[in-house]
């Protein structure tokens, strides 16, 4: 009685008044049944008895907001019924409801008293009027008792349902809460690892580009063939580019395949190539035991890549040496070239070095840069894991 299906199929709890309006006339009907039997009592049920009926239905409705004191009048207005001299409808039946409500909202230590007074009251006055004792205690008080009794766990039973339910549903909201949360992180995380993507990427190709733009703009005229090859280098560099995109947009459209790798140490010969054309010798040593984890080969990749294209931006270095040596759990990353950087000891790192330390990180690695020994040093220590 405290849900109907709609339409779509979900259930909907009927308003309060309703319910209270409903329990009400049961409860009407229930003592008015009660008093028409006319046993006992010194006088016949008149107008009077069953106005009271309607009375103690009528207090249904502020239940909720006053269940003490609807107890307590129910109480009273019982005693007085009984001191009219109306028949008898026993003790347990027109208090039942108002204990009942009593302990649905949490007023149950009240409650409890107030069933074990009304009992104590009855016993002492039917003993007193001169009713059997046997009948009186060893008959009808277990049965009122028992009523009561019901009365008041059905009571508590519905407000512990009721608090369980309010509680899953805080749970389900906050669950739901943390969950748009992890996801806003999630997409957060996407962002900046497809801006690092995008910055070692396309900046290491524009340094390229923009490096031999300017030895073909000086060489026109005076040194065509220069000026040729440096606009080659242009065109493998923006085709190298354009390739280096589409993988990965085309990674961004298969999430779930995750045996490719955008990005791989197997390719860095062309990271190597556009350095070389810079006039920059290249050597590398380059030792794998073990087939590189995909996040560990692109994060091994984006920071040879991010180094080189420091080095021909910033470096008066001629010359730099890559190695790449993994065993079964590390692979030990080093770039060194034999110049300094333009910035000297003060060196300040940038969005390129801040994303070759989110890439090492990410992975649980670490990565140093600094002068080296025998000139500019990048060194990464990335952990292989357990992943294939």
């Amino acid at each position: 009685m405290n849900a109907r299906s709609s339409g779509d199929g979900k259930r909907r709890s009927l308003p309060p008044w309703v319910v209270d309006a409903v329990f009400g006339a049961a409860v009407t009907a229930t003592v008015a049944f009660v008093i028409s039997a006319n046993y006992g009592g010194d006088n016949d049920p008149d107008a009077v008895a069953y106005l009271w009926a309607v009375g103690l239905g009528a207090l249904m409705s502020a239940r909720r907001r006053y269940p003490l004191i609807v107890l307590t009048v129910t109480v009273l207005g019982l005693f007085a019924y009984y001191a009219a001299g109306y028949p008898a409808i026993g003790v347990a039946v027109p208090v039942a409801a108002a204990l009942y409500s009593a302990a649905e909202f949490g007023r149950l230590a009240w409650t409890v008293g107030m069933a074990v007074f009304v009992l104590a009251t009855s016993v002492f006055f039917r003993l007193a009027e001169g009713d059997d004792f046997s009948l009186v205690v060893g008959y009808e008080l277990a049965g009122h008792a028992l009523l009561m009794a019901a009365a008041i766990a059905l009571g508590d039973s519905v407000r512990s349902r009721r608090l369980a339910t309010t509680s899953a549903r805080r749970v389900i909201a906050l669950t739901a809460e943390r969950l748009r949360r992890d996801a806003e992180t999630a997409v957060q995380a996407e962002r900046v690892a497809i801006a690092r993507d995008l910055h070692d990427s396309v900046g290491h190709a524009t340094s390229v580009i923009s490096l031999h733009a300017d030895v073909a703009r000086e060489a026109v005229g005076r040194d065509d063939a220069a000026a040729v090859g440096a606009l080659i280098v242009i065109k493998n560099a923006t085709a190298t580019t354009m390739a280096d995109l589409r993988r990965t947009v085309g990674l961004l459209r298969t999430p779930t395949d995750g045996t490719r790798t955008v990005s791989s140490l197997d390719n860095v010969d062309a990271t190597f190539r556009a350095a070389s054309r810079s006039g920059i010798e290249v050597t590398s040593d380059i030792r794998l035991a073990r087939r590189l984890p995909p996040t560990v080969d692109t994060a091994a990749f984006r920071i040879v890549q991010e180094s080189i294209t420091n080095l021909v931006k910033h470096s008066t270095a001629t010359r730099v040496h890559v190695e790449a040596v993994a065993d079964d759990e590390t692979l030990r990353l080093s770039i060194i070239d034999d110049g300094r950087s333009s910035t000297g000891a003060a060196f300040t790192p940038g969005h390129g070095v801040t994303g070759m330390r989110e890439r090492a990180a990410a992975v649980g690695g670490t990565l140093e840069i600094g002068p080296g020994r025998d000139g500019f040093a990048v060194r990464a220590i990335l952990p292989l894991g357990d992943e294939p």
